[in-house]
């Protein structure tokens, strides 16, 4: 049945006002971020710049520590999504494909710890790390970034370890691969997809963490980027321009990584792998 022109034109409505409603603060973000400072803190708001300055990117750039803290953000966060991704890889396989006591209870102990909010631990955290002198340091941050998303990690690749046709693997190991070869030559390439999303939640989540830096890391030169964007002060508040200046460098290794990751993450990969 045909729908009339007023049907159609509801969800496209709605569609349009989600999309101005969350592209709009990206744009403020990085409008502001090239607006002279008299059209920052102006009681009008300039909504079309009709100039731009650099001013307040070298004022970010120029900041204390500032490549440090890239460093630092880098390291810990690279660092955590990769042994998530090792370690959830094993699981994920060891769930999806073989049969053992307690197995159910596994998964409801990933899926709980999933939903639980982390900031429970908070306390139980600093005094683990402060009775391990390991205060100031990147090495628990690694640790604890890699534990936050290992449950979403482990739940999301299952799922598509258990969507790859056993057929495949077998077929693998009657030509005379051994399970471990089975795994990497067959199971592994297939899944690009899951390990494309994993990673890039892993690292948006590792990548914009901030109480937890906030707390175990009083030293400047220990510290990630999260930190940098709140230290924009003047003697008359907040430099917003600075700010949303910062902000906008911090959002493009996510961009890009989005960007990539977006196509290589091709679906359908399984789609006639099967003999017949």
């Amino acid at each position: 049945m045909k729908r009339s022109p007023l049907a159609r034109l509801w969800p496209n409505a709605t569609a349009v006002v989600l999309f101005i409603g969350f592209a709009f603060p990206v744009y403020w973000m990085f409008t502001t971020a090239f607006k002279p400072t008299s059209d920052v803190i102006t009681e009008d708001p300039v909504w079309f710049p009709t100039s731009a300055t650099l001013d307040h990117f070298q004022k970010a750039l120029d900041a204390e520590n500032f490549w440090t803290l890239v460093g630092n953000s880098l390291t810990v966060t690279l660092s955590a999504v990769a042994l998530s991704l090792v370690i959830a890889l094993l699981a994920a396989f060891s769930l999806a494909r073989m049969r053992f006591k307690g197995r159910r209870g596994f998964l409801v102990t990933f899926m709980i710890a999933q939903m639980a909010p982390w900031e429970v631990l908070v306390i139980a955290i600093y005094m683990l790390v402060r009775d391990g002198d390991m205060l100031n340091s990147l090495i628990p941050l690694t640790l604890f970034y890699m534990v936050m998303v290992l449950p979403f990690t482990i739940l999301t690749l299952r799922a598509y370890v258990a969507a790859i046709p056993k057929e495949l693997e077998e077929s693998a190991m009657v030509d005379g691969c051994t399970r471990p070869q089975a795994f990497v030559r067959v199971i592994f390439p297939l899944l690009a997809p899951g390990l494309m999303a994993t990673s890039l939640f892993g690292f948006i989540t590792a990548w914009n963490e901030f109480p937890l830096v906030l707390i175990l890391n009083k030293d400047p030169a220990a510290q990630t980027l999260p930190l940098w964007l709140s230290s924009f002060q003047t003697a008359f508040g907040d430099d917003w321009g600075a700010t949303m200046a910062a902000a906008s460098l911090f959002a493009i290794p996510i961009l890009v990584l989005f960007l990539f990751l977006q196509r290589k993450a091709v679906g359908g990969l399984t789609s006639g792998a099967v003999k017949g």
